[in-house]
Order: structure tokens, then sequence, then C-alpha cells
């Protein structure tokens, strides 16, 4: 299914394994023993600093990749860490510390939010990514490159490694 001869280029569909580590080397997330991530290069499926280094990579290719946080998951920014009412929940969710939730603004709009605490009946929650502010290294390897079907680049994301996944 891979053209060996592709290159990462926009409205190509990329299969890759990594290992994210922080600047101590701990390993932050892996693809390690799973199946190879799959993204379309150009859509904004990956965090931008990443996806800029892999343009002109082929199959096979390995690389290490350092990302700043501008180019990652953004710097920190606003308040910091914020409690929220348990009651604010629905009633029976299961809350844990790392979890990603939207909430609704008054305008309609959604914000993405992380809890970063739970004290008793208090949710801290904060509206920056676990990893903003961090400098990210990426250890990758192009296992894949396929053309995107009509499908993927009008949804903006690939249907899995061959493409053929519906959602």
């Amino acid at each position: 299914m891979s053209d060996l001869n592709a290159v990462v280029a926009d409205d190509k569909v990329v299969i890759f394994h990594y290992t994210l580590t922080d600047k101590e080397g701990e390993v932050l997330d892996s693809s390690e023993g799973q199946e190879p991530m799959a993204y379309l290069h150009g859509a904004g499926n990956i965090v931008p600093g990443l996806e800029s280094q892999m343009t002109g990579k082929k199959v096979g290719d390995a690389f290490k990749a350092e990302v700043a946080p501008a180019e990652g998951y953004g710097e920190k920014q606003g308040p910091g860490p914020q409690p929220v009412e348990r009651s604010a929940f629905p009633p029976g969710a299961e809350i844990h510390e790392g979890m990603m939730f939207a909430a609704q603004m008054p305008d309609g709009s959604q914000m993405p939010l992380w809890v970063v605490g739970i004290e008793g009946d208090k949710i801290m929650v904060d509206n920056n990514h676990p990893l903003a502010g961090e400098t990210l290294f990426f250890d990758v390897k192009i296992e894949g490159i396929r053309d995107a079907n009509a499908s993927e680049l009008d949804h903006g994301h690939p249907h899995g490694i061959d493409g053929t996944h519906s959602h």
C-alpha cells in the first residue's frame, strides 16, 4: 500500500512509529508495541514542529526531532489551574487526573480543559495542555506513506493506516 518512492508532503497519509520524551529523557508517550500512528500531512493532525520536520522524509527514515513549545503545545497561558465543583460534572462521571474534556462557553464555543488535580469535591482544571511550555523530543521512524483518499481529504484526517476505517 505504501509507495516506497514517496516523500512526506501535503495530502499524504504518513504512518510512523514514535517515542516522545521530555528534556530529562522520560518517556511521555510511545507507539512501541502498538500499531504505528497515521496522520494526514498538512492538515494539522500533529504538532506543527513535528509535522514540519517530517516534510521531505521517506519510508524507512528514522530521525530525532526537537520541538520547542511554540511549535508544540504552546506556551502556558491564562490563570493556571482553577477549581471547579464536582457538581458541575455529570452525576457519576468518572473523573481522573490527566483527562481532557470540553467546557461549553457562554458564546456556545467549546474550550478544552484538562484535569490537573482532584482535591475532595474540587476538581482542579487548566486550559493548558499538560505539555504546554515543554520542549518535546521525538524519536521517529517513517513506516509508510500513501496518497490520502477523497474522504480523508474531505474530513482532514486519515481513516486508519490503510484508509478504510470509518467513523
